[in-house]
C-alpha cells in the first residue's frame, strides 16, 4: 500500500497553500499514509500549521541553519534520505518544487513524473501536454519511488481540522558547499500571492505602459484580489516577469480571473483554463479571450475599469 511523503513549500514561516493541493492529490492514492516534511532553520510554526492539514498522518520537521533557505542542492539530500520506506514522494509545480523534485529524484536514480493533474492508479497518472492541449497517461515503473510534482491549478486545497503528529527528524545527509544562498531579490507587495490567490487581476499589452498599470493595481485592490500580466505586457517592461501568467509563467487556478486588455494568446490561455469563472475586457471584441471567457466585456478599459470601481465602492 502506498505511503506518500510531501516536501512542504514555505516562505517566511507560513506554509504555502500548494502543500494542501499535494494533500489532495496523495489522498487519490487511497495511501497507508500521507506525511509531510518540513525543512526550515526552525520549522515548528511551519510544522504545526501543516499537522492540520487533513489527511495527514504526520509531520517531519527538520531543523538545520542551512534549511533557512530554500535552496534545492541543499534540501534534496536531506529529502532523498527520508524518502527510504516511501512510495511516493510528491511536490507541488511551483517554482519551487519545479526546482526541488528533479534534483531529488535524480539522487533517488528515478525518472521525475511532471505536472499530475489526475491519478488513475498507484504509478498511473494524468498529466497535460502540448501547452495543456493534449493529456496524456503515464505510467511509472512499479518497483521504483514516484517522484513528482503536482500540478496545483487541478487540485483543491485540503481542508483544515486534522491534528496530526509532529516529530522532530535528523537526518544524516552530506550537504554540498558548491552552491549557496547569496539573496533573494523579490517584489514586496501586501496582495495575495498570485500562486495561492482565490480571485486575480490581470493586465496585457493594451494597458499601454508600465505607468498606466496602476491602474490593474487599483482594481485588484478594491476586489482584494493577486495581480498578473501577459507575457507581452512583461516583455514590454510593464511589470516584472515574475507575474508572468501562462505556459511560460505561472499556471494558476483562481475563483476569479480578470483578463483587462489581453488579447488571448493560446500560451496565456493554458495558464487560466482551470479558473473558476473568468472575466475578459478588451475593446477588441475579436480578441480569442473571450472565446473562452464566462462574461465578456467589450470596451476601453480606461473607461470601463473606474466605471466597476465605482459600483464597488
Amino acid at each position: 500500500m502506498s505511503k506518500v511523503l510531501i516536501v512542504a513549500e514555505h516562505l517566511d514561516g507560513k506554509l504555502n497553500a500548494s502543500t494542501a493541493k499535494c494533500v489532495s492529490a496523495a489522498q487519490a492514492l487511497s495511501p497507508k499514509s500521507i506525511d509531510i516534511v518540513v525543512l526550515a532553520a526552525d520549522p515548528s510554526t511551519i510544522a504545526a500549521e501543516a499537522a492540520q492539514i487533513t489527511g495527514v498522518s504526520k509531520v517531519l520537521a527538520v531543523a538545520n541553519d542551512a534549511n533557512a533557505h530554500a535552496v534545492a542542492q541543499v534540501l534534496a539530500p536531506q529529502v532523498a534520505k527520508l524518502a527510504n520506506g516511501y512510495s511516493h514522494v510528491f511536490g507541488p509545480s511551483t517554482t519551487f518544487g519545479k526546482d526541488l523534485m528533479p534534483c531529488i529524484a535524480a539522487l533517488l536514480g528515478v525518472a521525475q513524473v511532471s505536472d499530475i493533474m489526475a491519478v488513475e492508479g498507484s504509478h498511473v497518472f494524468k498529466r497535460p501536454i502540448y501547452a495543456g492541449n493534449a493529456i496524456i497517461t503515464v505510467e511509472a515503473p512499479a518497483d521504483h519511488t514516484v517522484v513528482a510534482t503536482v500540478r496545483t491549478a487541478s487540485w483543491p486545497e485540503a481542508g483544515m481540522g486534522g491534528n496530526a503528529a509532529v516529530e522532530a527528524a535528523s537526518v544524516d545527509a552530506e550537504l554540498p558547499t558548491h552552491t549557496r544562498f547569496v539573496g533573494l531579490e523579490a517584489g514586496s507587495s501586501d496582495r495575495p500571492d498570485l500562486q495561492s490567490a482565490k480571485r486575480v487581476v490581470s493586465g496585457g499589452r493594451g494597458v499601454g505602459s508600465a505607468e498606466n498599470f496602476k491602474i490593474i493595481f487599483d482594481f485588484a485592490d478594491k476586489l482584494g484580489a493577486g495581480v498578473g500580466a501577459s507575457r507581452a505586457a512583461v516583455d514590454a517592461g510593464y511589470v516584472p516577469n515574475e507575474m508572468q501568467v501562462g505556459q511560460t509563467g505561472k499556471i494558476i487556478a483562481p475563483e476569479l480571473y480578470v483578463a483587462i486588455g489581453i488579447s488571448g494568446a493560446i500560451q496565456h490561455l493554458t495558464g487560466i483554463k482551470d479558473a473558476g469563472t473568468i472575466v475578459a475586457i478588451n475593446k477588441d471584441a475579436d480578441a480569442p479571450i473571450f472565446e473562452i471567457a464566462d462574461i465578456g466585456l467589450v470596451g476601453d478599459l480606461f473607461k470601463v475599469l473606474p466605471e466597476l470601481e465605482q459600483a464597488l465602492s
